[in-house]
């Protein structure tokens, strides 16, 4: 095992996927010679060339129109889209075509891909290159998404997407990208719809997304101090969702608290309480707590920034009100 940070991970996921298949390619603004605004493609040019990375004009849809058609004739492309916010105007080739394709020919055509994109706040952006707007595809048929939070996710989930049949949603935190893990010398995959516990606990369901995963496991440091025992779940893919770790965990704790940094209202934590109330009803002893980002704009002020993004702080005092527990 090695220590390595988040994007030097995700860097060798890609790195062996193209050493290991000659279809694999990237594409995207900004990926060759510069290795991407956040250095995930960085010396990939140089060791496959400007057929195997592809750098695009600054046209999201045509970035992933490019993508949707090279995949309909063979080719495996991998489209790096730069901020989440962006791929709006790449909404029509994502979720009127991408996402209906397969259905459309009834399964005679294949469409392996994945679009890489990073959200998130926390880095003084702004409203336009901030957003976690998954909810958007989660809402769509056809589409897997997957939200790694770790340098170890990250590798094993991006090898993973590549060699999938169909379209595959990569989406990032860029507040996790000098994050470190430990990562193995060896090759490994890690299968898309299966959730990890990351931390065991007996009072309290934590089912947590993307970076807010390390926000809740910190959080459950400070419950543990209160005598609350928190079990925290990374959720890791959205589609396929792993619903029967979470259900099973909820059926040992009774309690659940779904967080993540997207806007609470319409959020896929809406969905996750929703599905967790059905299948776990009668073992719950409160309801689905949701924790969420405020319904407003990621601001650009780092100290209005840090009141829109869901905290530990945030978390500890929504467990605590699951577990009857008040000042």
């Amino acid at each position: 095992m090695r220590t390595v940070t988040y994007i030097e991970a995700l860097r060798e996921g890609l790195e062996e996927e193209l050493r290991r298949d000659e279809r694999v390619f990237l594409l995207g603004e900004d990926i060759g010679p510069h290795g991407g605004v956040f250095g995930a493609t960085r010396g990939l040019l140089a060791k496959y060339g400007p057929t195997r990375v592809r750098q695009t004009p600054i046209s999201e849809a045509a970035i992933v129109g490019a993508a949707c058609g090279a995949s309909m004739i063979g080719a495996i492309p991998v489209a790096e889209i730069m901020y989440f916010d962006h791929i709006a105007v790449a909404m029509d080739q994502v979720a009127g075509e991408i996402a209906k394709i397969r259905y459309m020919s009834n399964g005679q055509v294949r469409l392996p891909l994945v679009i890489r994109t990073q959200g998130g706040g926390g880095r003084g952006k702004g409203p336009q290159h901030s957003s976690s707007i998954e909810a958007w595809f989660f809402h769509c048929p056809g589409l897997k998404i997957v939200m790694p939070a770790t340098p170890y996710d990250v590798k094993g989930l991006i090898k993973t997407a590549i060699r999938d049949d169909g379209p595959v949603l990569f989406l990032e935190n860029a507040i996790l990208y000098n994050t470190k893990g430990e990562v193995p010398d060896e090759e490994y995959l890690i299968p898309l719809g299966r959730a990890e516990i990351k931390r065991q606990g007996t009072d309290l369901t934590i089912v947590a997304v993307s970076a807010m995963v390390l926000r809740a496991l910190d959080a459950a440091q400070e419950l543990e101090k209160m005598g609350i025992s928190a079990e925290v779940i990374d959720v890791r893919s959205l589609i396929p969702l792993d619903i029967e770790c979470i259900v099973e965990s909820v059926k040992k704790t009774s309690r659940a608290l779904v967080v993540h940094e997207a806007w609470r209202r319409g959020g896929v934590g809406a969905e996750l309480a929703a599905q967790i109330t059905e299948r776990a009803f009668d073992y719950l002893d409160a309801p689905v707590g949701r924790v969420g980002g405020l319904e407003v704009p990621s601001p650009y002020a780092e100290s209005l920034e840090r009141q829109v993004i869901p905290n530990p702080a945030a978390i500890v005092k929504q467990a605590k009100e699951l577990c009857n527990i008040f000042e």
